[in-house]
């Protein structure tokens, strides 16, 4: 026979604990079923010089601020992973690890959430899944031919294995600006985006999005925090920037054997192609209830989905909340998330 509570929460990332915070102050019978065999999410798998944009007090979940990091002024992956960590004990939140969704349907007044360790049956589901687990890579032409490697930034580690190699970055990000300016240091590259690369003031870092996202959040007027640009000039990207190395190309047509090819016919040689290109939301688990939900974003109205107003979405995303993929975001949009739970459940027998 299935379990049962009020709230399933399906991911114990950054978002999925941040809706624990708050479902454990409405004294509401809630679970956080999290595929990881340990806390930390998504960043137990970044690369290993990944840090965080802003100081450590400009990154907190609810509650409990994120202690800051001796000698570094930005916080590492691994400090994220032990905050996260230290976080669910401090709270004592219900997390159960690893369990893994295979989907969730519904079943009369409640929702059935299936997995490999037994089901449970709630009368709201939090999905918190992310995007870590659906990397993109775009469908051009010649992949299968390239004989190279080919890897996605969830299958970066270190610049050192690209030591010498002839390196193409895909992609106008974050990651991707960070990724090429280290590899930069050990390889050959070429810096190719899809548009032309929109730099953040060398001024902005996380404390100044921190405070736009806070406003944005609030109501306030003026742009969010993509209005600034898409690249935040960290440390390594500004040293990027004075060697030359963040000179751009256009993106090529398609893959060679040997390398890449531009739209005026001529061919480039490389060893490998880091596709820093983005991610899509980790939602196979919802087919059932929502069709085609793996094709884009879901339709909500604030996080609740528009189509099962008993399922929920954090953390995928603007479209779930201003910052909403970052720590503190996803507070914000947690605390939301679950008073409005707990409006519809007052009452209720």
């Amino acid at each position: 026979m299935p379990g049962s509570c009020d709230v399933v929460v399906v991911g114990g990332g950054q978002a999925g604990l941040a809706a624990g915070y708050y479902l454990r102050r409405t004294g509401l019978d809630y679970v956080i079923l999290d595929a990881q065999s340990q806390p930390g999410g998504a960043w137990r798998h970044g690369w290993e010089s990944l840090r965080l944009f802003s100081p450590a007090e400009y990154s907190p979940l609810p509650g409990w601020g994120m202690p800051r990091q001796a000698g570094e002024e930005f916080p590492t992956a691994g400090h994220v992973v032990d905050y996260l960590r230290a976080y669910e004990q401090r709270y004592e939140l219900r997390v159960r690890r690893p369990v893994r969704i295979r989907d969730v349907r519904r079943a009369g007044e409640h929702l059935l959430v299936e997995t490999d360790a037994g089901a449970w049956l709630a009368r709201y589901v939090i999905s918190a899944t992310g995007t870590w687990e659906c990397p993109y890579v775009p469908d051009l032409p010649g992949r299968e031919e390239f004989a190279g490697r080919q890897l996605h930034t969830v299958h970066y580690t270190s610049p050192e294995e690209f030591r010498g190699q002839r390196v193409v970055v895909v992609g106008g990000g974050n990651s991707a600006a960070q990724i090429l300016a280290e590899v930069s240091r050990a390889a050959e590259t070429t810096w190719v985006t899809a548009r032309p690369a929109r730099f953040m003031p060398d001024d902005v870092d996380g404390r100044v999005l921190f405070g736009v996202a806070t406003r944005k959040a609030a109501g306030g007027a003026g742009g969010g925090v993509s209005d600034l640009g898409d690249i935040v000039m960290v440390p390594s990207v500004r040293d990027a920037r004075d060697r030359g190395v963040l000179d751009r190309r256009a993106m090529f047509v398609r893959l060679t054997e040997r390398g890449v090819r531009w739209a005026d016919g001529t061919e480039q040689g490389c060893d490998a192609v880091i596709w820093c290109t983005g991610f899509r939301a980790s939602l196979a688990h919802l087919s059932p209830l929502l069709p085609g939900c793996c094709q884009g974003e879901v339709a909500t109205e604030g996080t609740r989905s528009v189509d099962e107003p008993r399922l929920y979405l954090l953390g995928y995303g603007d479209w779930t909340g201003p910052a909403s993929a970052t720590l503190v975001g996803a507070g914000r949009t947690a605390k939301a998330t679950v008073a409005d739970i707990a409006s519809r459940l007052d009452g209720q027998p």
